[in-house]
């Protein structure tokens, strides 16, 4: 029996209405979100006739969970071959190995589960076995579809997701492992990005207390969470602890901590006593001073492990292969790029057309068209973090690039917000940083065409 072949693409519209771009969906178009990197499931990169000998001789589908995962087993014909459960230990994995190993060649034996990434499916990929991510919300669909009683469980999820990926797996990607360079940093930026989130929710936390006790232990520093405002709370966590500073005293512990604010002590003292009077009651003085120095504990310990991952993170770019390409972006700086690259992968065969990658990142809108109903909506299913940072790029970017700015000023000028025009922007930026990306080759003012012709009549000019 020959399989048909996956479905052709439909045409998109993008922010100009003409370009086509990727769906977020797991069909195979350009690209796929149900994993970062997919790989085309034979070596052609458009979709061929699977042979009645290379297609899969069983389908398994994977529930995952954070203990116990369960597996159900499906032949070609949609009947249960087997159905069992595997502890989320190194046992567990070697069951399932063994169990999957049984059933015939790996490559020959696909694997269905709801995340594109994690030691299970590592072990997976290591064995051979197509490993096919499948989104939860399309399993929630199919198993509404099929399961009209409405009933749910692991064991009966497992069943749900095999019988997915048996009839539509021609239509899914397989999920291609990274390398262990972009392994390495995407676990440093991403942890890096937790624990700014989390400085971010403690810096809001501090604000708060010195708000309603001393707010002008608040004023006295631009910001609260740097090194001199801590160091200050440190020395003077309470307003009764600093009832009788002077401006000398206040001068000596700025030169004590090499405070580079170029305010004197008249200025730092004046905002400090300018703000409302901070309480003076010793009973609570003495709680106020033990939770300001928790917080404060909290946001030096902070500080410090960002600063730590912002050096494993420049450690990691300069030995990646790619680190130079997306580093040598204008305004990129060796975080950012980090953040992108990170994201984005170095799995060239995933992605054969830039839009892909700009779907991937929410930057091109979703389209819906239902008879004369016609609507243009912002794109929520992508990779946020990858959004965030070739966003942020591209805000950055227009004032170092007058190509950008010029993409910037003109979607401004026809009405776009900034956000808006961010997007169109860190969408052009796309194209060029695949062309790279794909060469191999860091970008060149010079050789980018459309940066060259603004560039060219200002010279003249």
């Amino acid at each position: 029996m020959t399989l048909p072949p996956p479905a052709s693409p439909e045409p998109r519209s993008d922010d100009k209405g003409t370009r086509h771009r990727a769906p977020v969906s797991d069909h195979s178009a350009v690209g796929s979100l149900a994993s970062a990197w997919l790989l085309p499931w034979t070596t052609c990169r458009k979709a061929t006739f699977l042979s009645q000998y290379d297609a899969p001789l069983f389908f398994v589908g994977i529930d995952w969970a954070a203990a116990e995962h369960a597996v159900c087993v499906l032949d070609r014909d949609g009947r249960k071959t087997t159905a069992f459960t595997i502890d989320h230990t190194a046992a567990g994995f070697t069951k399932l190995a063994a169990r999957l190993n049984k059933l015939g060649p790996s490559e020959q034996v696909p694997v269905a589960i709801e995340r594109p990434d994690g030691r299970l499916v590592d072990v997976l990929l290591e064995a051979g076995h197509p490993v096919l991510p499948v989104k939860p919300n399309a399993i929630k669909a199919w198993r509404e579809a099929e399961v009209l009683s409405g009933a749910k469980s692991d064991p009966g999820d497992a069943h749900v997701i095999a019988d997915y990926l048996r009839v539509r797996f021609h239509r899914l990607r397989p999920a291609a492992p990274l390398s262990g360079h972009t392994k390495a940093l995407r676990a440093v930026v991403r942890t890096r990005g937790d624990l700014v989130e989390a400085r971010v929710a403690a810096t809001n936390q501090l604000a708060a207390l010195l708000d309603a006790h001393w707010p002008g232990a608040k004023a006295i520093f631009a910001n609260i969470e740097s090194a001199i405002a801590l160091a200050f709370l440190t020395a003077y966590p309470t307003a009764a602890s600093a009832a009788g500073l002077t401006e000398k005293w206040l001068a000596e512990f700025c030169a004590q901590q090499g405070y580079t604010g170029r305010k004197p002590a008249a200025v730092l003292l004046a905002r400090l006593r300018s703000a409302p009077a901070g309480t003076l009651d010793p009973v609570v003085c003495e709680g106020i001073r033990d939770a300001v120095l928790a917080q404060v504990g909290v946001l030096a310990a902070l500080n410090t492990a960002i600063k730590n991952l912002d050096r494993s993170t420049s450690q990691r770019m300069d030995t990646h292969p790619d680190g130079a390409i997306f580093g040598s972006f204008p305004r990129a700086g060796t975080i950012n790029a980090g953040q992108i690259l990170a994201e984005w992968g170095d799995a060239r065969q995933v992605f054969d057309h830039p839009d892909a990658i700009a779907a991937l990142a929410g930057i091109t809108p979703v389209t819906k068209a239902s008879g004369k109903q016609r609507s243009v909506s912002f794109r929520w299913a992508c990779n946020k973090r990858l959004r965030v940072a070739i966003t942020t790029f591209a805000a950055n970017s227009r004032f170092a690039s007058p190509w950008a700015a010029d993409i910037y000023d003109r979607a401004r000028a026809s009405g776009k917000d900034h956000p808006h025009a961010t997007r169109i922007l860190a969408r052009a930026w796309v194209r060029v940083m695949w062309r790279c990306w794909q060469n191999g080759t860091p970008y060149d003012p010079a050789l980018h065409g459309g940066a060259r012709q603004r560039v060219e009549p200002q010279v003249a000019a």
